[in-house]
């Protein structure tokens, strides 16, 4: 899996902070650390939502325990043409062509000759809302 990324400790996983479980990119929504006990270090209970399926996930790991954090790159396209629930777009940055799928809730936003914003969330491009 090819992606730009970068490691953050269990216990600095901040509500908002973006990290890959199940090898889903997913947003923290909570992080509650438990005190150490006797026998060992402290431990977190990470609540996260997947940002593309919108699924709940939850993760406990030793507090001094790594995370991936995957680092979601935020660029702007120009719808060329649409087919159906897919958009052909222009990056306005490298002017590549890409085919990105339309999700339902986007299917008013996204007009040809417009201007929009797209993410690259772990080698997948998706229409920011």
């Amino acid at each position: 899996m090819a992606m730009d990324s970068k490691q953050i400790n269990a216990r600095d996983a901040k509500k908002g902070n973006y990290v890959i479980f199940d090898d889903v990119a997913c947003r923290v929504t909570d992080n509650k650390i438990s005190k150490p006990g006797k026998h060992g270090e402290a431990k977190c209970r990470i609540e996260a939502i997947g940002i593309l399926d919108n699924k709940k996930r939850v993760h406990i790991t030793p507090a001094g325990h790594r995370l991936i954090s995957p680092i979601l790159n935020k660029r702007n396209c120009q719808v060329l043409s649409i087919a159906g629930n897919m958009a052909q777009v222009m990056d306005m940055e490298t002017y590549e062509t890409l085919d990105i799928e339309i999700p339902d809730n986007m299917k008013d936003k996204v007009k040809e000759g417009e201007e929009i914003g797209y993410w690259i969330i772990l080698d997948k491009k998706v229409f920011m809302e």
